[in-house]
């Protein structure tokens, strides 16, 4: 991408709406603009009877996309958020509507797939894994808790290993991504170029039945044991204890992990993910979500988190409160969804059909 190149490439051609995130240097992150041009095509395209169908991919070799443009966040956030909070609201509109999008939604999560990155492709009917992938919902290593739809996919994982991702931030690769229910189909990177231009000449269930492979088996469905036994637990303190308490060595090193992530976030996340499973709809979800990002984009943690990692880069952020034990219950409903309802005005998807 050059500086005259526009951020998010939008073509029609061959039956196919392509949409291309074009900020490579950056992983392909997320800004305001780009949310709303994918969310005028996929508008379009729904009632469009030439396109039969989406494909969304990323510019560049690193990824489809880092997530959200954090920096960007961490300097609205510090003069007060507005421009955050309309961000937010048009990018879980717009993850909702890849939901529920009609027409085959085809992704390719080439590479790094955080964050935001995560809501405009997990949530896609046709969603694309190869050999490079690296899915993950990294927040609560900023402060902040998982968003986009995240505690939705995440909360119906198998067993606890939605939990184990969304408290160490770690990464799932192509069998984990499929096992965990955040990808459907592995092809190889090497076919991607080929896999495209079979969808141009014929249909997506043709190309799919050519070039896709079977899945690469999921290391972590083979550690399900011991997270299970571990994240079945009511408090993350519990959690940390039985994973201490553990003979498996990854169990061990996974309590230490926890510990070097924001408290009140990984609290807030907890109960996040805890009521995410008694939802219904993804919609319902993103709504519960939005609530709670308001309540976190006003906390100390969240400006912190992104300072210590991103900005600064000292990876050393002073958390506040310090420890799981200093996060008071009244310190921790500051961000669930209750404490939010009051501020944030109607929730996103009820706009979606506007």
């Amino acid at each position: 991408m050059t500086g005259n190149e526009p951020e998010i490439l939008i073509e029609a051609k061959n039956g196919l709406g392509r949409i291309t995130l074009n900020r490579p240097k950056a992983i392909n992150a997320l800004n305001h603009t780009m949310v709303q041009a994918m969310a005028e095509a996929l508008l379009e395209w729904s009632t469009d009877d030439t396109i039969r169908a989406v494909v969304v991919a990323g510019a560049g070799e690193r990824g489809l996309c880092a997530g959200g443009d954090i920096v960007a966040i961490y300097h609205d956030a510090k003069d007060g958020g507005t421009g955050t909070q309309d961000f937010w609201r048009d990018e879980y509109v717009l993850n909702a509507a890849i939901g529920r999008y009609s027409k085959p939604y085809v992704v390719i999560m080439d590479g790094i797939v955080m964050g935001g990155g995560i809501g405009i492709s997990a949530h896609g009917n046709v969603r694309i894994v190869t050999e490079r992938s690296s899915l993950a919902m990294p927040e609560v290593g900023i402060g902040f808790v998982p968003d986009v739809g995240g505690t939705y996919l995440l909360s119906r994982a198998p067993g606890e290993l939605g939990t184990h991702i969304a408290l160490t931030t770690g990464r799932m690769k192509a069998g984990d991504a499929i096992a965990l229910g955040f990808a459907d189909h592995f092809v190889p990177s090497e076919t991607l170029d080929k896999f495209g231009a079979a969808l141009e000449s014929g249909s997506v269930d043709d190309a799919l039945a050519e070039y896709a492979r079977p899945a690469p088996e999921s290391d972590l469905l083979a550690q399900q044991s011991w997270i299970d036994a571990a994240y079945s637990a009511d408090t993350v303190e519990e959690i940390v204890e039985r994973l201490r308490a553990s003979d498996v060595p990854e169990a061990q090193a996974t309590a230490e992990t926890i510990l070097g992530k924001s408290p009140a976030a990984l609290k807030a996340t907890l109960r996040s993910l805890r009521h995410a499973r008694q939802l219904g709809s993804l919609e319902e979800v993103l709504d519960e979500e939005y609530r709670v990002s308001l309540a976190s984009l006003k906390s100390h943690d969240l400006v912190e988190g992104i300072r210590a990692q991103v900005v600064d880069k000292d990876r050393n952020p002073a958390w506040s409160p310090a420890t799981l034990a200093d996060v008071t219950a009244a310190t921790s409903t500051r961000t669930s969804s209750r404490s939010a309802i009051s501020n944030s005005g109607s929730p996103p998807t009820k706009e979606i059909d506007r």
